[in-house]
């Protein structure tokens, strides 16, 4: 067949060795793979903490120097882990433009940019986003698979929400107009449109800061009125999302851990020997 002379020759460009590099960087399955993971975990935690640590003023000042270098030593291990995932995959674009490939390129770059823009560096923060292969690590993929369940309701009722979040839009910025004709004379919290609008939204969504409060009965009462409906409002988006979860089937398949060497996606199944994906034949003893 077609699909597997094609195969066969992009096997050909896999050396043993980049074969063997893939399935340690992209693989959970193995000793080797989970090793590099927990290194990997420990990595970014220890960075976070160093990069956290460094806004203190005390150790800024007393450890500054240190924490400098360690920044260089994880960016300089994570550069050589992102270049090496580029190097073991078939098709190093796809995974530069999937979301884990965008992550660990922003991870490194703000160290990069602090040398020409000061402050860059607490933009490694973002290294916290990896974090996510922990799921791989403990073999949470049905976590994963639950979550892309609840996005694909998102998805479905997204034209609902959109009409929902459009009529509050309408709502806050009636109350707002009206809440300024009522307090304008009275009260000089409530001295423009806008701000009178923004207490709208902090009312309507329940949040209620307590910068801005009616003075007047009306307005006191036109609050009241808002305050109950808030919780109303807390209650539509989550109905509209209920139900299109409903219409889901909630059954999850056993997911494995291997990603794709052509086209770096996971999520396969346990017993999967092609890529739901690209269609290409999965990499592993269990598909051989």
């Amino acid at each position: 067949m077609k699909t597997n002379k094609n195969y066969k020759e992009k096997l050909k460009q896999f050396r043993p060795q980049r074969e063997r590099l893939h399935e340690i960087i992209f693989e959970a399955e193995t000793w080797e793979g989970k090793l590099f993971d927990v290194i990997l975990i420990v990595a970014i935690f220890l960075s976070i903490i160093i990069v956290s640590m460094e806004t203190v003023p005390y150790y800024h000042n007393n450890y500054g120097t240190l924490f400098y270098i360690l920044e260089w030593i994880f960016t300089l291990f994570f550069t050589v882990e992102y270049l090496l995932r580029l190097y073991c995959v078939y098709r190093p674009w796809k995974y530069a433009l999937s979301f884990y490939g965008i992550v660990d390129l922003l991870s490194i770059l703000p160290t990069y940019l602090s040398l020409f823009f000061g402050g860059a560096q607490s933009l490694m923060m973002i290294r916290a986003l990896r974090l996510l292969r922990v799921f791989r690590i403990f073999k949470l993929g049905n976590i994963t698979s639950q979550g892309n369940f609840i996005i694909s309701a998102l998805q479905q009722s997204k034209e609902k929400i959109f009409i929902f979040l459009f009529f509050i839009l309408v709502c806050i910025s009636v109350f707002g107009s009206i809440m300024y004709l009522v307090e304008g004379q009275n009260n000089e919290q409530f001295e423009s449109i806008p701000k009178s609008i923004y207490w709208a939204i902090v009312t309507l969504t329940t949040v209620g800061y307590g910068d801005i409060a009616p003075i007047t009965p009306i307005g006191q009462f036109l609050a009241s009125i808002i305050m109950i409906l808030g919780y109303s409002v807390i209650a539509v988006p989550t109905g509209i999302v209920s139900s299109e979860m409903i219409k889901f089937d909630t059954n999850i398949e056993d997911l494995y851990n291997e990603a794709c060497r052509f086209c770096s996606k996971e999520g396969h199944a346990s017993d999967a020997i092609h890529c739901k994906y690209c269609g290409e034949k999965l990499h592993g003893d269990n598909h051989d």
